[in-house]
């Protein structure tokens, strides 16, 4: 007597399995992100982030901003990676603002050399890479927070390189007791644009 229970059940699910495989997600009723929506004011089935909405990993991203990591090598690599990928575009290998990008007609960012930015705190580059600058959009999308500091970090070190200031790059951006880092006049260091460098 209890034997049909369990077959009957079986075949319930077999069943329920058939009916699902019906319904694949290719052909289910759905709103494509380019077609139109009745349903909707203007029209649009892709709607709108809603105002306010902050992403599920924001506050871990604002949290790495805020804390400084220490200056080290493996930091002033990464800065370097990161700033031939995001910076030299427009700003050139060594920070002279003589970029590619600036060759063919887009505005000219101002050089790291200028005393402006030779005194400016490390928090301004990493500040401007998170919310953009003049003609320079936000680059908080592309740039994760640690790796924001590292091209900080790397910009200070293209500023001793280029200047021969009398500091090293780890003083320049005090974090958790960093130790002093490449030396001023460093024969390794990047060169301008202007000079070939590509």
């Amino acid at each position: 007597m209890s034997r049909p229970l369990p077959i009957l059940l079986a075949i319930l699910a077999l069943a329920s399995l058939a009916a699902c495989e019906q319904q694949s997600m290719e052909t289910q009723p759905k709103l494509k992100t380019y077609s139109t929506a009745a349903a909707f004011p203007d029209n649009a089935a892709a709607r709108e982030i809603p105002l306010g909405t902050v992403s599920r990993n924001e506050p871990a991203r604002i949290a790495a901003l805020a804390e400084r990591p220490r200056v080290d090598e493996a930091l002033l690599q990464r800065g370097q990676e990161q700033y031939a990928i995001y910076c030299t575009p427009c700003h050139g290998l060594a920070g002279h603002g003589d970029g590619i990008i600036v060759e063919r007609g887009f505005p000219q960012p101002p050089s790291y050399m200028e005393p402006r930015l030779l005194a400016a705190d490390p928090q301004h580059f990493v500040d401007v890479i998170s919310n953009g600058w003049g003609v320079m959009y936000s680059y908080a999308a592309r740039v994760e927070p640690r790796d924001r500091w590292a091209i900080a970090a790397y910009i200070r070190a293209l500023q001793v390189s280029q200047t021969g200031a009398p500091r090293d790059v780890a003083s320049a951006i005090p974090a958790n007791g960093a130790q002093g880092t490449p030396e001023a006049g460093n024969a390794d260091a990047p060169f301008s644009n202007r000079e070939g460098a590509r």
